[in-house]
């Protein structure tokens, strides 16, 4: 479980792809001491394990397999060395919940179809999969490339969030543009209203 807070931003060292599956390894700024093997990490908001570790300049680095499923439904499968990409560490016990209940489980891809950006911050516009857009609403929680952010509209399968100065200097998103692509999950607190509801 997680909370949507970026904790450190990594470089992809590399994306191997080996049949159905592919090795992700990253660049971290995380104290090697500090990562199990079989620990999860967030990449870009896809909760991946650790399956080696290793010190490199940075701190840790990291590879992580990952499956088919999560190499058609999320970002994961098109990074390339060199990339920066969003990192999270799991939830614990007495942590601070800065943002939101996060799982990690990526429902789909939403598609940045405006930036507006103004006094340092950055309005974005996404568009999502009809199947998702439902769970969306105003001045509700979602998580984009694994971020917390706030939805302050929403217009059909369409919706808006603004980033502060600080979500852009410390995350990936200042490097987000018209086309852009990223991981979208949505609110489980919304899906499980749904499910009571009779509408899932």
């Amino acid at each position: 479980m997680f909370t949507g807070i970026i904790s450190d931003v990594g470089e992809v060292v590399e994306m191997t792809r080996r049949g159905d599956i592919a090795r992700l390894v990253v660049d971290s700024r995380y104290e090697l001491a500090g990562v199990a093997l079989g620990a999860s990490v967030a990449n870009a908001g896809v909760c991946v394990t650790v399956v080696d570790r290793s010190a490199c300049a940075k701190g840790a680095r990291l590879a992580f397999d990952v499956g088919a499923e999560t190499l058609a439904v999320t970002t994961l499968g098109k990074l390339s060395a060199g990339q920066r990409i969003n990192l999270e560490r799991p939830l614990r016990i007495g942590d601070e919940l800065g943002g939101h209940l996060v799982s990690g489980h990526v429902d789909g891809l939403a598609e940045v179809v405006a930036r507006g950006d103004f006094e340092g911050m950055a309005k974005f516009r996404f568009r999502a999969p009809p199947d998702l857009s439902r769970f969306i609403a105003t001045k509700g929680s979602v998580a984009l490339d694994g971020t917390s952010l706030t939805v302050n509209a929403v217009e059909a399968d369409e919706f808006e969030v603004l980033l502060i100065p600080h979500t852009l200097a410390v995350t990936t998103w200042g490097e987000r543009r018209r086309g852009d692509k990223v991981n979208l999950e949505v609110d489980q607190m919304a899906r499980y209203v749904a499910r009571l509801s009779g509408r899932d």
